[in-house]
């Protein structure tokens, strides 16, 4: 009878395994294809992948959930000698220091179980932390506005009351903000807001919430306009755009309309300057938007080589120095490498990568540091390699045929060579586009906790 039991439980253990094999080879798999798709992200059909890119995340929680609630079921099986050990004793991270801690003391009992004493010595504590969550509820501020009568001249005077987001209206300003921010942030409609807020008891209709943010974005219109001035005020900036969906009410169907995000960021090369991100809305991508949008910004501009850039590198006048510097992205050139090494062996590729690699190795170890540092260390370790990487790369580009996808990437490394090659004498520049990324991927949240950010509507 023993026997039985042990071989049913080593056949139930191995199918058990090979289920958590398949299923991690599947995981394996999806996440492959995220990394990939979070790459081209920002591409040219970035909408397109940012479907497959939600669906994906979508079947790899479904899956990792099942793979939790089967470990879970099987108790006994998972902490057997058969399964994985990474998977049994998952790495977790400490919780946030800033999270404000409540203990709960839990009380030992009364009587030791073994020889049933009743007197103890405190011999230390053992302490767990769980994270817990406290929901969202609303409340009722009562605004008491005291009157008094004058003894002398029978004069009425009342407390003022604070002024309102929404004049004569119900709303607090912390309702408003939060409006806002689920609305723009966690990209929850409003009638979907008042489905939720209806379950605390709470009638708020779509209509009125929604003329609760037409009207708290005419109260921003100030801080929008100082926080243009704040950005374009510096000469170091980072441009860049991103494509997003638009319903067009009545037909059905979504168009393509444009973020155009500039970000000041001055933190890599030691500034202490807050950073600050302006977003603009286009409904399309015609180049006459960056140009409206940096009619008075003057100095270098992080960008891509979209085409609608160029003509602001262009002199105001005929001999005379261009207002804006073109410092192109090192990251974008490397791209154009990295996935040729996606689809099989590319050795120019991988040995491109290799010497790009190094140049972002020097950078990692003098960030932060103030610009003259940094371009030291650049003069010294950084040109020298540009400069063989050059050589190299015309070398290269003689031999292959000049339709191959290596002569593409090679091609549009040295169209843009002279402006890769800025940040060599400027510490001040940096070497890609990448700050610009991060609110690119959130348009309208908080930019490492520091930041302001606002949205344009631009015709």
């Amino acid at each position: 009878m023993t026997r039985a039991i042990i071989a049913a439980q080593a056949d139930q253990l191995a199918k058990q395994a090979r289920k958590l094999q398949s299923r991690d080879t599947l995981i394996d798999k999806l996440k492959a294809q995220l990394a990939v798709l979070r790459r081209a992200r920002f591409g040219s059909s970035s909408e397109k992948m940012d479907r497959a890119y939600e669906q994906l995340e979508l079947a790899l929680e479904d899956i990792e959930a099942a793979e939790a609630e089967a470990m879970a079921v099987s108790g006994v099986l998972a902490s057997s000698s058969t399964a994985d050990p990474a998977k049994a004793k998952p790495s977790r991270r400490p919780l946030p220091d800033h999270l404000p801690r409540h203990d709960v003391t839990h009380q030992a009992t009364c009587a030791c179980p073994v020889c049933g004493g009743s007197v103890f010595i405190r011999a230390g504590e053992s302490v767990s932390e769980v994270l817990h969550y406290v929901p969202a509820s609303f409340c009722v501020v009562r605004h008491v506005q005291p009157r008094f009568t004058c003894k002398g001249c029978d004069t009425q005077i009342k407390a003022e009351m604070p002024s309102l987001p929404i004049e004569r209206g119900k709303p607090g300003p912390g309702l408003v903000a939060h409006v806002l921010i689920a609305k723009y942030c966690d990209h929850l409609p409003l009638y979907r807001q008042s489905e939720i807020y209806a379950r605390e008891g709470v009638d708020l209709s779509r209509s009125t919430m929604a003329d609760w943010i037409g009207k708290a974005s005419k109260l921003l219109e100030p801080v929008l306009a100082k926080l243009r001035d704040r950005v374009f005020a510096g000469h170091r900036l980072h441009g860049d755009d991103t494509p997003v969906p638009v319903l067009e009410p009545g037909k059905g169907k979504t168009r393509t309309g444009r973020f155009w995000t500039y970000v000041r960021d001055g933190r890599p090369h030691g500034d202490t300057t807050p950073p600050a991100v302006c977003t603009f809305f286009s409904p399309d991508r015609k180049g006459l938007h960056p140009r409206q949008h940096l009619a008075t910004f003057s100095g270098v501009l992080h960008a891509d080589g979209y085409a609608g850039f160029r003509d602001l590198y262009e002199p105001n006048e005929p001999g005379g120095p261009p207002a804006i510097l073109e410092a192109a992205c090192w990251a974008h050139a490397r791209r154009k490498f990295f996935d040729l090494t996606t689809s099989g062996k590319a050795p120019i590729a991988e040995e491109a990568l290799r010497r790009i690699g190094e140049l972002y190795d020097i950078e990692k170890a003098v960030r932060g540091e103030p610009p003259d540092v940094r371009k030291a260390a650049r003069q010294q370790s950084s040109t020298p390699r540009v400069e063989a990487l050059r050589s190299w790369l015309d070398d290269n580009l003689k031999r292959l045929p000049q339709k191959s996808g290596t002569a593409e990437a090679i091609r549009y490394a040295l169209s843009r060579w002279k402006s890769l090659w800025r940040f060599l004498d400027d510490g001040s520049i940096e070497i890609d586009t990448d700050v610009v990324e991060q609110p690119l991927s959130q348009p309208f949240c908080g930019f490492g906790g520091l930041s302001l950010q606002a949205s344009t509507m631009a015709a």
